[in-house]
């Protein structure tokens, strides 16, 4: 047993393996006892089979996912380390981003903390301009949370901060989103960002994720280099960043595809501001019907773009989701001339980068086309990639050459 003053979460016999190479989450199914009747957010000490500590972690045990582990065993998890956990994040930010960075002349929109990736498991904050994105997603973090937004004001002198927690996080861990809401400073709102000198805007709390996405932002900038007097198609396109900097690249023409309106909109207007001479057309519809609508009229492009939503969300819908991928990589190559470009991603965290690389060459035998892979992307740094933790290595691109 361990000496410590604080409550004791035991493992089952053989279960230590993960926590031990620095995965901070604890399933209930690994847990043999925990000591006491214990409130969400409780700090305990994690403890091997045998008794050997592993970590200091907040409890949930009412959730599946019941422990979070965010110190070793002898780091009381304080108040004050959790402001240090935000400053280390920060610090590292301010280096990318910081004043007189080259980025910050040409980007002023970035991930500020990445949860896990950051030791902060549970909390996202983006930075858009002057304003601040947070999304809640671990209950356990509830009662030091007024604590943590108060010392990332102080940090970074944002005024303007959006609170809130989606939905499915919400219901999993018990958050009541509505008290989430009623902590922010302001509005849902637009906010004009920029990114790689051009200008967005972005519905900070009213988009998706926490109001644009941000992870794609050195991607887009890399793909747009290859479009140069090519016909593209930015399938998912969501607001336009990716088509809108193809544009300025040089596209010959743009066709985007979403199935919301109010997202198509915005893109329209992203377009004509920067490059309103490119000829454009926005089409609302189910990507894969519009795909196969391409398809039957032999209709091709030059380069296509993927970056769909997250396919797998659960490993039991894994197989599922690794066959809509494939599909629409198959339908994304009959459209394409011979020689064209296939830029295509994946955001679920649970696809690694060799269960994409099979659903590519799925696509590709199922399409009979012959396909090269030429390049390869990833998240950028403030999204940074915890080892021990796959999970957060979830953003995965790859370029082919279609022939």
């Amino acid at each position: 047993m361990s000496d410590s003053p604080i409550p004791i979460l035991r493992l089952k016999k053989g279960r230590e393996h993960v926590v031990a190479q620095g995965h901070p989450w604890i399933f209930s199914g690994a847990v043999e006892a925990v000591d006491g009747s214990l409130p969400v957010g409780a700090e305990v000490c994690v403890e091997a089979h045998d008794g050997h500590p592993l970590g200091r972690a907040l409890l949930h045990p009412h959730a599946s996912l019941c422990a979070r582990v965010y110190a070793a065993p002898a780091v009381p998890l304080s108040d004050e380390f959790f402001c240090k956990r935000i400053d280390e994040a920060l610090r590292f930010r301010d280096r990318l981003f910081g004043a007189g960075s080259a980025s910050l002349s040409q980007s002023n929109a970035y991930r500020l903390l990445f949860s896990e990736a950051d030791g902060l498991s549970g909390l996202i904050v983006d930075r858009y301009a002057e304003v601040l994105s947070v999304r809640v997603s671990a209950a356990v973090l509830l009662p030091r949370l007024d604590a943590l937004l108060n010392h990332l004001r102080l940090r970074t002198g944002a005024e303007r901060m959006i609170v809130r927690a989606d939905a499915g996080d919400a219901e999993r861990e018990g958050i009541d989103a509505e008290d989430m809401a009623r902590r922010s400073t302001t509005e849902d709102g637009i906010t004009e960002i920029m990114e790689h000198g051009l200008r967005f805007q972005v519905d900070i709390g009213g988009g998706q994720k926490t109001g644009f996405y941000l992870d794609q932002r050195d991607n887009r900038k890399a793909v747009a280099e290859w479009c140069r007097d090519r016909r593209v198609l930015s399938a998912y396109c969501y607001t336009g960043a990716f088509e809108t900097h193809a544009a300025v690249a040089g596209a010959a023409s743009i066709t985007g595809i979403d199935v919301s309106a109010p997202a198509l909109d915005r893109a329209r207007q992203h377009l004509r501001s920067h490059a309103p001479d490119v000829a454009a057309e926005y089409i609302q519809g189910d990507v894969p019907a519009v795909l196969r609508s391409f398809r039957d009229a032999r209709k091709t492009f030059d380069l296509i773009i993927l970056d769909p939503p997250r396919f797998v969300s659960h490993e039991k819908n894994k197989p599922k989701g690794m066959r809509a991928y494939k599909d629409i990589n198959r339908l994304a190559m009959l459209s394409l001339a011979p020689g064209g470009l296939l830029a295509t991603f994946s955001c679920s965290g649970l696809m690694t980068g060799p269960d994409f690389d099979t659903a590519i060459e799925w696509a590709a035998r199922d399409s009979g086309r012959i396909v090269q892979q030429i390049g390869r992307y990833t998240q950028p740094p403030d999204h940074p990639v915890r080892i021990g933790f796959p999970e957060s290595e979830y953003l995965k691109g790859v370029l082919c050459r279609i022939l």
